[in-house]
């Protein structure tokens, strides 16, 4: 099987973005690596995604808000798949890639945007946590090698809107 780099893209990437890039490189280990980035980078990682990640057993070091231009420069790794996980950065125009990836809209609510109580706020990030570990899972199962870039486009799409 080919390797795939994935990139999964938010605005701040402090949180949904991060958890992605966190369970892509557990589940899809060793044909995926997955990378995470902001068009305007919140410069931290938010505590709760942090205690999400943790909860999963899933490794937490070398995670860091950055910029999605680190991702769009000549010696940045080739990408197959760019997925945007906030609705900002799906509407935003988006750097170009080198390698020509697929890219698919996978919107996810933004649990940072959540005000309540303590409780509240970290089941919103638990709600994120599971959708986008449902659609990885998903985007898995995908015969990658055996679909045509139509199929696959649309097979990716439709986990976008699950």
């Amino acid at each position: 099987m080919p390797h795939y780099n994935v990139l999964f893209l938010c605005t701040g990437n402090s949180a949904r973005s991060i958890m992605a890039e966190a369970i892509m490189n557990r589940k899809g280990a060793p044909h995926f690596t997955a990378y995470s980035a902001g068009s305007h980078p919140a410069g931290f990682v938010r505590p709760e995604a942090f205690r999400q990640i943790e909860a999963a057993r899933l490794p937490t070091e070398g995670l860091r808000s950055k910029s999605w231009n680190e991702f769009s420069k000549p010696n940045s790794p080739p990408l197959s798949f760019v997925f945007t996980v906030c609705d900002n950065a799906a509407k935003e125009a988006c750097p170009f890639w080198p390698g020509q990836p697929m890219t698919a809209h996978w919107g996810i609510p933004d649990p940072a945007a959540v005000q309540g109580t303590p409780e509240e706020i970290e089941r919103a990030f638990k709600t994120a946590f599971s959708a986008l570990d449902r659609r990885i899972s998903l985007f898995l199962c995908l015969p990658l090698a055996t679909l045509d870039t139509f199929a696959l486009q649309k097979e990716i799409d439709e986990i976008g809107r699950g």
